[in-house]
């Protein structure tokens, strides 16, 4: 039996990457999907992708930074499949560099998409759970909101309020039905970091580091996030809230990062 039968999810951040695969398994497992994103054309492309299937979804085209653009989003979401029962927080910008190589709109904007965004988009789906007295918020956080990973000085504190912001905002909806639960991946084996390994003089190398700082040997595959999720969305996690589901192959408990020889 499908786990998300019924349910109507809202992924932010779903045209590429973790974002995308969440929407994709959420519409296997029985979810109609309203895929979130800045442009409409990536988004469809994502929708088309569930149609396919059989599924059901809708492009959605919003800067979560924008309320009114939020806002118009969730009603038409609404407005196509009814209550909004799940919403995933992914969307989010990862400039890099310590807090002195930071420039103030990259600090700006980071803050803007990562927190503000998710800020937005929460409070504008709340209302709709709070009438159907149950719900469950995920957003998605990160191993460097855990760790002191070198070069990810605001990144990492944006990852890290959203840690927090799970146990606060799970402990304020507990008694109308609604949890809240945040995930932390380690390296996942997505597009961002297929990019980065292209970038640098010797990728096969550099991804060997990623590869061996996790404890199970390897990188992660973006499907096995996406199956956490599909658990915290599901009734089969009822009584889960407040919590934080580390995805990392062990590497908050291990507490290393890569170092260049």
């Amino acid at each position: 039996m499908a786990q998300l039968k019924d349910k109507v999810a809202l992924v932010t951040g779903a045209a590429s990457g973790i974002g995308r695969g969440i929407a994709l398994k959420f519409a296997q497992e029985g979810a109609k999907v309203g895929v979130l994103d800045l442009g409409l054309e990536p988004c469809q492309k994502v929708v088309d992708e569930i149609k396919q299937t059989g599924a059901e979804a809708v492009a959605l085209a919003a800067d979560i930074r924008q309320e009114s653009a939020v806002t118009k989003a969730v009603n038409n979401l609404r407005e196509q499949f009814g209550l909004i029962s799940v919403l995933v927080n992914n969307a989010a910008i990862m400039p890099t560099g310590a807090v002195h190589e930071t420039s103030l709109e990259d600090f700006e904007n980071c803050i803007g998409v990562n927190l503000r965004g998710t800020y937005l988009v929460s409070k504008a789906v709340i209302p709709q759970m709070l009438e159907a007295k149950k719900g469950s918020i995920i957003h998605m956080a990160s191993g460097t909101g855990i760790l002191g990973l070198p070069g990810l000085a605001i990144y990492s504190a944006t990852k890290g309020a959203l840690i927090a912001l799970t146990r606060a905002m799970s402990t304020d909806y507990a008694r109308q039905g609604i949890r809240v639960n945040s995930v932390s991946p380690g390296t996942i084996d997505t597009p961002m970091l297929a990019k980065f390994l292209n970038e640098q003089s010797q990728p096969d190398y550099y991804r060997k580091l990623f590869d061996e700082m996790h404890p199970l040997g390897r990188v992660g595959r973006i499907d096995e996030v996406a199956n956490v999720f599909v658990f915290l969305a599901s009734d089969q996690a009822s009584f889960v809230t407040g919590a934080n589901y580390t995805v990392d192959g062990g590497l908050t408990v291990k507490g290393e990062q890569p170092q260049d020889d």
